[in-house]
Protein backbone atom coordinates (compact mmCIF):
# COMPACT_ATOMS: atom_id res chain seq x y z
CA UNK A 1 0.00 0.00 0.00
CA UNK A 2 1.12 3.45 -0.29
CA UNK A 3 1.82 5.55 2.68
CA UNK A 4 -2.14 7.07 2.26
CA UNK A 5 -3.43 3.90 2.45
CA UNK A 6 -4.04 3.28 -0.98
CA UNK A 7 -3.77 -0.33 -2.60
CA UNK A 8 -0.82 -1.18 -4.51
CA UNK A 9 -1.15 -3.52 -8.28
CA UNK A 10 0.27 -6.76 -8.18
CA UNK A 11 2.83 -4.90 -10.99
CA UNK A 12 3.92 -2.44 -8.51
CA UNK A 13 3.71 -4.39 -5.03
CA UNK A 14 5.27 -8.15 -5.65
CA UNK A 15 8.56 -7.98 -5.88
CA UNK A 16 10.67 -10.11 -9.03
CA UNK A 17 10.43 -13.52 -8.95
CA UNK A 18 14.01 -13.28 -9.61
CA UNK A 19 14.59 -11.51 -5.99
CA UNK A 20 12.64 -14.30 -4.24
CA UNK A 21 16.22 -16.03 -3.04
CA UNK A 22 17.52 -12.96 -1.52
CA UNK A 23 13.57 -12.18 0.08
CA UNK A 24 13.05 -12.36 4.24
CA UNK A 25 10.46 -14.49 5.63
CA UNK A 26 8.92 -10.76 6.44
CA UNK A 27 8.92 -9.31 2.99
CA UNK A 28 7.79 -12.64 1.58
CA UNK A 29 4.69 -12.79 3.64
CA UNK A 30 3.70 -8.78 3.40
CA UNK A 31 3.98 -9.72 0.03
CA UNK A 32 1.69 -12.89 0.42
CA UNK A 33 -0.11 -10.63 2.77
CA UNK A 34 -0.78 -7.80 0.11
CA UNK A 35 -2.19 -10.64 -2.70
CA UNK A 36 -4.97 -11.53 0.46
CA UNK A 37 -6.01 -8.15 0.68
CA UNK A 38 -6.76 -7.68 -2.86
CA UNK A 39 -7.75 -11.31 -3.90
CA UNK A 40 -9.14 -12.96 -0.50
CA UNK A 41 -10.71 -9.80 1.68
CA UNK A 42 -13.00 -11.80 3.49
CA UNK A 43 -9.98 -13.32 4.97
CA UNK A 44 -7.94 -9.92 4.85
CA UNK A 45 -4.50 -10.20 6.76
CA UNK A 46 -5.63 -12.69 9.64
CA UNK A 47 -4.38 -15.69 7.48
CA UNK A 48 -0.62 -14.49 7.07
CA UNK A 49 -0.91 -12.90 10.82
CA UNK A 50 -2.62 -16.16 12.28
CA UNK A 51 0.83 -17.72 11.25
CA UNK A 52 3.24 -15.19 11.67
CA UNK A 53 6.07 -16.07 14.40
CA UNK A 54 6.21 -13.27 17.12
CA UNK A 55 9.30 -10.77 15.41
CA UNK A 56 6.60 -10.35 12.53
CA UNK A 57 3.43 -8.71 14.21
CA UNK A 58 3.53 -5.13 15.00
CA UNK A 59 3.30 -4.36 18.40
CA UNK A 60 4.92 -7.41 19.80
CA UNK A 61 8.47 -7.59 22.10
CA UNK A 62 10.32 -8.51 18.97
CA UNK A 63 10.97 -5.75 16.16
CA UNK A 64 8.63 -5.31 13.54
CA UNK A 65 9.23 -6.87 9.79
CA UNK A 66 11.61 -5.30 7.47
CA UNK A 67 9.53 -2.80 4.93
CA UNK A 68 7.83 -4.39 1.64
CA UNK A 69 10.61 -3.88 -1.07
CA UNK A 70 8.23 -1.82 -3.08
CA UNK A 71 6.94 0.41 -0.11
CA UNK A 72 9.47 1.91 2.33
CA UNK A 73 6.56 3.20 4.54
CA UNK A 74 4.51 0.26 4.90
CA UNK A 75 5.19 -3.68 5.66
CA UNK A 76 1.68 -4.66 4.93
CA UNK A 77 0.77 -6.03 8.12
CA UNK A 78 -1.94 -4.60 10.53
CA UNK A 79 -1.89 -5.20 14.44
CA UNK A 80 -4.03 -8.31 15.76
CA UNK A 81 -6.52 -6.05 17.94
CA UNK A 82 -6.23 -3.39 15.02
CA UNK A 83 -9.22 -3.04 13.36
CA UNK A 84 -10.86 -1.55 10.14
CA UNK A 85 -14.13 0.39 9.12
CA UNK A 86 -16.47 -2.03 7.37
CA UNK A 87 -17.43 -0.02 4.72
CA UNK A 88 -13.19 0.61 3.91
CA UNK A 89 -12.91 -1.91 1.24
CA UNK A 90 -16.86 -1.02 -0.75
CA UNK A 91 -16.07 1.28 -3.95
CA UNK A 92 -19.31 3.35 -3.45
CA UNK A 93 -18.50 4.84 0.03
CA UNK A 94 -14.88 4.76 -0.16
CA UNK A 95 -11.89 5.85 -2.44
CA UNK A 96 -9.68 3.00 -1.02
CA UNK A 97 -12.61 0.40 -2.18
CA UNK A 98 -12.92 1.97 -5.99
CA UNK A 99 -8.92 1.45 -6.17
CA UNK A 100 -9.62 -1.96 -4.74
CA UNK A 101 -12.84 -2.93 -7.34
CA UNK A 102 -10.21 -1.52 -9.80
CA UNK A 103 -7.31 -3.67 -9.57
CA UNK A 104 -9.55 -6.63 -9.06
CA UNK A 105 -10.86 -5.97 -12.50
CA UNK A 106 -8.05 -5.85 -14.15
CA UNK A 107 -7.29 -8.93 -15.77
CA UNK A 108 -3.92 -8.26 -16.77
CA UNK A 109 -2.71 -7.30 -12.98
CA UNK A 110 -4.99 -10.54 -12.04
CA UNK A 111 -2.17 -12.67 -14.72
CA UNK A 112 0.50 -11.25 -13.22
CA UNK A 113 -0.15 -12.25 -9.70
CA UNK A 114 -1.20 -15.40 -10.80
CA UNK A 115 2.11 -16.03 -12.45
CA UNK A 116 4.13 -14.37 -9.79
CA UNK A 117 2.45 -17.13 -7.09
CA UNK A 118 2.67 -19.95 -9.76
CA UNK A 119 6.59 -19.07 -9.72
CA UNK A 120 6.53 -19.37 -5.87
CA UNK A 121 5.00 -22.21 -5.38
CA UNK A 122 7.30 -23.85 -7.76
CA UNK A 123 10.35 -22.63 -6.28
CA UNK A 124 9.07 -22.36 -2.38
CA UNK A 125 10.99 -25.10 -1.35
CA UNK A 126 14.41 -24.30 -2.82
CA UNK A 127 14.39 -20.34 -1.06
CA UNK A 128 16.93 -19.36 1.77
CA UNK A 129 14.40 -18.19 4.63
CA UNK A 130 11.99 -21.05 4.06
CA UNK A 131 14.64 -23.67 4.01
CA UNK A 132 14.83 -24.95 7.76
CA UNK A 133 10.93 -24.09 8.74
CA UNK A 134 8.56 -26.80 7.61
CA UNK A 135 5.62 -25.16 9.05
CA UNK A 136 6.61 -21.83 7.43
CA UNK A 137 7.06 -23.55 4.37
CA UNK A 138 3.90 -25.35 4.68
CA UNK A 139 2.42 -21.58 5.31
CA UNK A 140 3.38 -20.16 2.12
CA UNK A 141 2.34 -22.86 0.41
CA UNK A 142 -1.16 -22.60 1.83
CA UNK A 143 -1.26 -19.11 1.57
CA UNK A 144 -0.22 -19.19 -1.84
CA UNK A 145 -2.35 -22.02 -3.30
CA UNK A 146 -5.48 -20.25 -1.49
CA UNK A 147 -4.89 -17.22 -3.11
CA UNK A 148 -4.82 -18.86 -6.85
CA UNK A 149 -7.10 -21.28 -5.58
CA UNK A 150 -9.63 -18.16 -5.48
CA UNK A 151 -8.51 -17.02 -9.33
CA UNK A 152 -10.84 -20.63 -9.94
CA UNK A 153 -13.72 -20.60 -8.13
CA UNK A 154 -16.95 -19.40 -8.88
CA UNK A 155 -16.82 -15.56 -7.93
CA UNK A 156 -19.29 -14.46 -5.08
CA UNK A 157 -21.86 -11.98 -6.01
CA UNK A 158 -21.44 -8.97 -3.56
CA UNK A 159 -24.56 -9.16 -1.34
CA UNK A 160 -23.66 -13.03 -0.96
CA UNK A 161 -19.89 -12.32 0.10
CA UNK A 162 -20.98 -9.29 2.77
CA UNK A 163 -23.19 -12.56 4.02
CA UNK A 164 -20.03 -14.36 4.53
CA UNK A 165 -18.63 -14.51 7.44
CA UNK A 166 -14.80 -14.13 7.71
CA UNK A 167 -13.77 -18.06 9.29
CA UNK A 168 -15.88 -19.29 6.45
CA UNK A 169 -14.29 -19.63 2.92
CA UNK A 170 -17.32 -20.90 0.07
CA UNK A 171 -16.47 -22.31 -2.81
CA UNK A 172 -18.18 -23.42 -5.84
CA UNK A 173 -16.99 -26.14 -8.33
CA UNK A 174 -18.56 -26.85 -11.24
CA UNK A 175 -17.47 -30.01 -13.75
CA UNK A 176 -18.70 -30.59 -17.39
CA UNK A 177 -21.64 -33.26 -17.39
CA UNK A 178 -21.16 -36.70 -18.70
CA UNK A 179 -20.74 -37.47 -22.55
CA UNK A 180 -24.75 -38.53 -24.11
CA UNK A 181 -24.72 -42.37 -23.03
CA UNK A 182 -26.06 -45.00 -25.85
CA UNK A 183 -28.25 -46.84 -23.31
CA UNK A 184 -31.93 -45.94 -23.57
CA UNK A 185 -32.44 -45.86 -19.74
CA UNK A 186 -29.34 -43.93 -19.03
CA UNK A 187 -31.54 -40.97 -21.51
CA UNK A 188 -33.60 -39.96 -18.60
CA UNK A 189 -33.22 -37.94 -15.62
CA UNK A 190 -34.36 -38.91 -12.40
CA UNK A 191 -37.10 -36.28 -10.51
CA UNK A 192 -34.46 -36.40 -7.61
CA UNK A 193 -31.91 -34.69 -9.58
CA UNK A 194 -31.91 -30.77 -9.59
CA UNK A 195 -30.54 -30.06 -12.79
CA UNK A 196 -31.06 -31.00 -16.43
CA UNK A 197 -28.69 -33.44 -18.15
CA UNK A 198 -27.06 -30.64 -19.90
CA UNK A 199 -26.37 -28.42 -17.45
CA UNK A 200 -22.58 -28.23 -15.55
CA UNK A 201 -22.64 -30.28 -12.20
CA UNK A 202 -22.22 -27.79 -9.97
CA UNK A 203 -21.03 -28.12 -5.94
CA UNK A 204 -20.98 -25.64 -3.24
CA UNK A 205 -19.29 -26.36 -0.60
CA UNK A 206 -18.14 -24.16 2.96
CA UNK A 207 -14.29 -24.98 3.49
CA UNK A 208 -13.54 -23.15 6.57
CA UNK A 209 -10.67 -21.40 7.43
CA UNK A 210 -9.31 -22.74 4.42
CA UNK A 211 -5.55 -23.73 4.36
CA UNK A 212 -4.51 -21.76 7.77
CA UNK A 213 -2.86 -24.94 9.36
CA UNK A 214 -2.09 -28.14 7.18
CA UNK A 215 -1.10 -29.94 10.66
CA UNK A 216 -4.22 -29.62 12.30
CA UNK A 217 -6.76 -32.32 11.27
CA UNK A 218 -9.55 -30.70 11.35
CA UNK A 219 -8.54 -28.06 9.41
CA UNK A 220 -7.33 -30.44 6.72
CA UNK A 221 -10.52 -31.96 6.85
CA UNK A 222 -12.05 -28.89 5.82
CA UNK A 223 -10.30 -27.94 2.71
CA UNK A 224 -11.33 -29.27 -0.71
CA UNK A 225 -7.86 -31.10 -1.67
CA UNK A 226 -6.64 -30.96 -5.15
CA UNK A 227 -7.52 -34.83 -5.92
CA UNK A 228 -10.46 -34.54 -5.13
CA UNK A 229 -11.17 -31.69 -7.98
CA UNK A 230 -9.30 -34.09 -10.18
CA UNK A 231 -11.11 -37.56 -9.05
CA UNK A 232 -14.81 -35.07 -9.62
CA UNK A 233 -13.17 -34.35 -13.12
CA UNK A 234 -12.74 -37.71 -13.93
CA UNK A 235 -15.75 -39.02 -12.85
CA UNK A 236 -17.93 -36.65 -14.76
CA UNK A 237 -15.80 -36.71 -17.75
CA UNK A 238 -15.79 -40.52 -18.35
CA UNK A 239 -18.35 -42.43 -15.67
CA UNK A 240 -17.92 -45.98 -17.37
CA UNK A 241 -13.70 -45.78 -17.03
CA UNK A 242 -14.99 -46.11 -12.82
CA UNK A 243 -17.81 -48.79 -13.99
CA UNK A 244 -20.81 -46.36 -13.14
CA UNK A 245 -22.45 -47.05 -16.13
CA UNK A 246 -22.22 -50.68 -15.00
CA UNK A 247 -23.36 -50.05 -11.06
CA UNK A 248 -26.75 -51.64 -10.47
CA UNK A 249 -29.69 -49.32 -11.19
CA UNK A 250 -31.85 -49.68 -8.41
CA UNK A 251 -29.86 -49.56 -5.30
CA UNK A 252 -25.97 -48.72 -5.84
CA UNK A 253 -24.13 -48.53 -2.70
CA UNK A 254 -21.30 -46.24 -2.58
CA UNK A 255 -18.92 -45.25 0.05
CA UNK A 256 -16.32 -42.56 0.41
CA UNK A 257 -13.83 -42.69 3.34
CA UNK A 258 -11.93 -39.34 4.60
CA UNK A 259 -14.71 -37.37 2.51
CA UNK A 260 -13.44 -34.00 3.99
CA UNK A 261 -15.67 -31.23 2.86
CA UNK A 262 -17.58 -34.00 0.97
CA UNK A 263 -16.89 -32.88 -2.61
CA UNK A 264 -16.16 -36.08 -4.35
CA UNK A 265 -19.76 -37.67 -2.65
CA UNK A 266 -21.47 -34.56 -3.95
CA UNK A 267 -20.85 -35.08 -7.28
CA UNK A 268 -21.81 -38.77 -7.30
CA UNK A 269 -24.54 -37.74 -6.21
CA UNK A 270 -25.62 -34.98 -8.69
CA UNK A 271 -24.01 -37.35 -11.59
CA UNK A 272 -25.37 -40.95 -10.99
CA UNK A 273 -28.82 -40.06 -11.74
CA UNK A 274 -27.92 -38.57 -15.49
CA UNK A 275 -26.72 -42.13 -15.55
CA UNK A 276 -30.14 -43.22 -15.07
CA UNK A 277 -29.12 -44.44 -11.34
CA UNK A 278 -32.73 -43.42 -9.56
CA UNK A 279 -32.05 -41.12 -6.33
CA UNK A 280 -34.59 -42.59 -4.35
CA UNK A 281 -32.49 -46.04 -4.14
CA UNK A 282 -29.05 -44.74 -4.55
CA UNK A 283 -27.08 -44.91 -1.27
CA UNK A 284 -24.08 -42.84 -1.22
CA UNK A 285 -22.34 -42.76 2.35
CA UNK A 286 -19.53 -39.41 3.16
CA UNK A 287 -17.62 -40.65 6.09
CA UNK A 288 -14.77 -39.08 8.00
CA UNK A 289 -13.65 -39.33 11.77
CA UNK A 290 -13.34 -35.55 13.09
CA UNK A 291 -16.88 -34.01 14.84
CA UNK A 292 -15.89 -30.73 13.18
CA UNK A 293 -15.27 -31.74 9.75
CA UNK A 294 -18.79 -34.03 10.18
CA UNK A 295 -20.35 -30.77 11.11
CA UNK A 296 -19.27 -29.17 8.00
CA UNK A 297 -19.94 -32.30 5.64
CA UNK A 298 -23.21 -32.49 7.06
CA UNK A 299 -23.56 -28.92 6.31
CA UNK A 300 -22.50 -28.94 3.12
CA UNK A 301 -24.88 -31.83 2.02
CA UNK A 302 -28.20 -29.49 3.37
CA UNK A 303 -26.89 -27.03 1.14
CA UNK A 304 -26.33 -28.89 -2.08
CA UNK A 305 -29.49 -30.62 -1.73
CA UNK A 306 -31.77 -29.06 0.60
CA UNK A 307 -34.12 -30.69 2.97
CA UNK A 308 -37.94 -30.91 1.46
CA UNK A 309 -41.12 -29.19 2.75
CA UNK A 310 -41.68 -31.93 5.32
CA UNK A 311 -38.10 -31.54 6.65
CA UNK A 312 -37.16 -35.09 5.54
CA UNK A 313 -33.70 -35.59 3.69
CA UNK A 314 -33.68 -34.85 0.05
CA UNK A 315 -33.59 -38.58 -1.66
CA UNK A 316 -30.75 -37.81 -3.71
CA UNK A 317 -28.46 -36.23 -0.57
CA UNK A 318 -25.48 -38.47 0.26
CA UNK A 319 -25.81 -39.88 3.93
CA UNK A 320 -23.00 -38.48 6.39
CA UNK A 321 -21.86 -40.78 9.32
CA UNK A 322 -18.71 -41.28 11.52
CA UNK A 323 -16.01 -43.79 10.63
CA UNK A 324 -12.68 -44.56 12.54
CA UNK A 325 -10.83 -46.54 9.89
CA UNK A 326 -8.09 -48.08 12.87
CA UNK A 327 -11.83 -49.55 14.46
CA UNK A 328 -13.63 -52.62 13.72
CA UNK A 329 -16.47 -52.03 15.37
CA UNK A 330 -17.49 -48.92 13.09
CA UNK A 331 -18.01 -50.49 9.93
CA UNK A 332 -20.46 -52.95 12.01
CA UNK A 333 -22.83 -49.96 12.77
CA UNK A 334 -25.60 -48.29 11.21
CA UNK A 335 -25.65 -47.07 8.62
CA UNK A 336 -22.81 -50.05 7.35
CA UNK A 337 -24.28 -53.04 9.08
CA UNK A 338 -27.50 -53.58 6.49
CA UNK A 339 -25.53 -52.24 3.63
CA UNK A 340 -24.49 -56.32 2.39
CA UNK A 341 -21.11 -54.29 1.53
CA UNK A 342 -20.24 -51.48 -1.29
CA UNK A 343 -20.01 -51.57 -4.67
CA UNK A 344 -17.58 -48.91 -4.59
CA UNK A 345 -15.48 -47.19 -2.38
CA UNK A 346 -13.58 -43.61 -3.29
CA UNK A 347 -10.93 -41.74 -1.03
CA UNK A 348 -8.69 -39.21 -2.40
CA UNK A 349 -5.49 -37.72 -0.39
CA UNK A 350 -6.18 -39.86 2.43
CA UNK A 351 -2.87 -41.18 3.37
CA UNK A 352 -0.32 -39.05 5.24
CA UNK A 353 1.78 -42.01 7.85
CA UNK A 354 2.63 -45.20 7.14
CA UNK A 355 -0.05 -46.71 9.12
CA UNK A 356 -2.52 -44.53 7.40
CA UNK A 357 -2.25 -47.01 4.09
CA UNK A 358 -2.96 -50.40 6.76
CA UNK A 359 -6.36 -48.79 8.53
CA UNK A 360 -7.50 -47.98 5.36
CA UNK A 361 -7.08 -51.06 3.71
CA UNK A 362 -8.45 -52.97 6.79
CA UNK A 363 -11.20 -50.85 6.69
CA UNK A 364 -12.13 -51.43 2.87
CA UNK A 365 -11.72 -55.42 3.50
CA UNK A 366 -14.98 -54.42 5.91
CA UNK A 367 -16.67 -52.64 3.26
CA UNK A 368 -16.24 -53.60 0.40
CA UNK A 369 -18.42 -55.88 -1.64
CA UNK A 370 -17.28 -59.16 -3.19
CA UNK A 371 -17.69 -57.95 -6.79
CA UNK A 372 -16.87 -53.89 -5.52
CA UNK A 373 -13.64 -51.82 -6.56
CA UNK A 374 -11.99 -49.21 -4.34
CA UNK A 375 -10.90 -46.53 -6.43
CA UNK A 376 -8.29 -44.20 -4.07
CA UNK A 377 -6.39 -41.35 -5.32
CA UNK A 378 -3.15 -40.51 -3.74
CA UNK A 379 -1.33 -37.57 -4.18
CA UNK A 380 2.29 -37.21 -3.94
CA UNK A 381 4.24 -34.37 -3.11
CA UNK A 382 7.96 -33.72 -3.96
CA UNK A 383 8.24 -30.72 -1.66
CA UNK A 384 6.93 -29.54 2.26
CA UNK A 385 6.13 -31.67 5.12
CA UNK A 386 5.15 -34.46 3.55
CA UNK A 387 8.07 -35.16 0.83
CA UNK A 388 9.65 -37.43 2.59
CA UNK A 389 6.24 -39.84 2.73
CA UNK A 390 6.42 -42.25 -0.31
CA UNK A 391 2.97 -42.35 -0.29
CA UNK A 392 2.40 -44.44 -3.61
CA UNK A 393 5.30 -46.90 -2.49
CA UNK A 394 3.52 -47.66 1.02
CA UNK A 395 0.31 -47.81 -0.49
CA UNK A 396 1.74 -50.68 -3.03
CA UNK A 397 3.49 -52.33 -0.35
CA UNK A 398 0.50 -52.58 2.15
CA UNK A 399 -1.41 -53.89 -0.83
CA UNK A 400 0.82 -56.16 -2.02
CA UNK A 401 0.34 -58.60 0.59
CA UNK A 402 4.16 -59.69 1.21
CA UNK A 403 6.60 -58.34 3.50
CA UNK A 404 5.45 -56.07 7.57
CA UNK A 405 3.15 -53.98 5.64
CA UNK A 406 1.09 -56.36 3.62
CA UNK A 407 1.24 -58.75 7.03
CA UNK A 408 -2.15 -59.90 8.65
CA UNK A 409 -4.19 -58.93 5.45
CA UNK A 410 -7.78 -59.33 5.98
CA UNK A 411 -9.06 -62.38 3.43
CA UNK A 412 -12.45 -62.77 2.00
CA UNK A 413 -15.08 -66.22 2.81
CA UNK A 414 -13.04 -67.41 -0.06
CA UNK A 415 -9.58 -66.41 0.95
CA UNK A 416 -9.45 -63.65 -1.52
CA UNK A 417 -7.14 -60.33 -0.45
CA UNK A 418 -7.57 -56.91 -1.14
CA UNK A 419 -5.24 -56.27 -4.32
CA UNK A 420 -3.95 -53.33 -6.79
CA UNK A 421 -5.58 -54.28 -9.83
CA UNK A 422 -4.45 -51.37 -11.76
CA UNK A 423 -2.85 -47.94 -11.24
CA UNK A 424 -2.02 -45.03 -13.67
CA UNK A 425 -0.06 -41.95 -12.92
CA UNK A 426 -1.95 -38.43 -13.34
CA UNK A 427 -0.58 -34.87 -13.86
CA UNK A 428 -1.13 -31.77 -11.55
CA UNK A 429 -3.27 -29.79 -13.27
CA UNK A 430 -2.33 -26.16 -13.39
CA UNK A 431 -4.46 -23.79 -11.10
CA UNK A 432 -5.77 -27.30 -9.25
CA UNK A 433 -4.07 -28.02 -5.45
CA UNK A 434 -1.64 -27.10 -3.68
CA UNK A 435 2.03 -26.13 -4.77
CA UNK A 436 3.73 -29.29 -3.04
CA UNK A 437 1.18 -31.60 -4.93
CA UNK A 438 3.61 -32.82 -7.77
CA UNK A 439 1.12 -35.34 -9.37
CA UNK A 440 -1.27 -37.99 -8.23
CA UNK A 441 -1.60 -41.98 -8.44
CA UNK A 442 -4.70 -43.87 -9.48
CA UNK A 443 -5.21 -47.09 -7.69
CA UNK A 444 -8.03 -49.62 -8.72
CA UNK A 445 -8.37 -51.57 -5.72
CA UNK A 446 -10.23 -55.18 -5.87
CA UNK A 447 -10.30 -59.07 -4.62
CA UNK A 448 -7.83 -61.14 -5.75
Amino acid sequence: MTPQGRPLPPTSSLPPLSTLPALSEGKLLAALDSLTALYRPLLGTSLALAGASADMVPGSKKDPPPPHPHDPADSGYVSATETEDEDDDNPATCPRGEALASIRADSFERAHAERWLTGLLGRAATLPCLADDGDLLNRVLDLASGILDSFYAAPLDEEEARLEEAASFTRTFSFEPPPALDREEKKTTSSSSPSSPSSPIQVHLNDGLAGTDSSDPDDVGLQSWGAAVILSELLCSDPSHFGLTRLPTSSPRIIELGAGTGLVSLVLAHLLPRLGVTGDSTTIIATDYHPSVLANLGANVEANFPPQKDEKPHPAAPLVAPLDWASPLDAESPPFRHLGGADMLVATDVVYAPEHARWLRDCASRLLAPHGIFWLLVTVRRAGRFQDLRVAETVEAVFSGEGDAGRDCRRDPVGRRLAILHSETLEKRRGVGRGDESDYRLFSIGWA
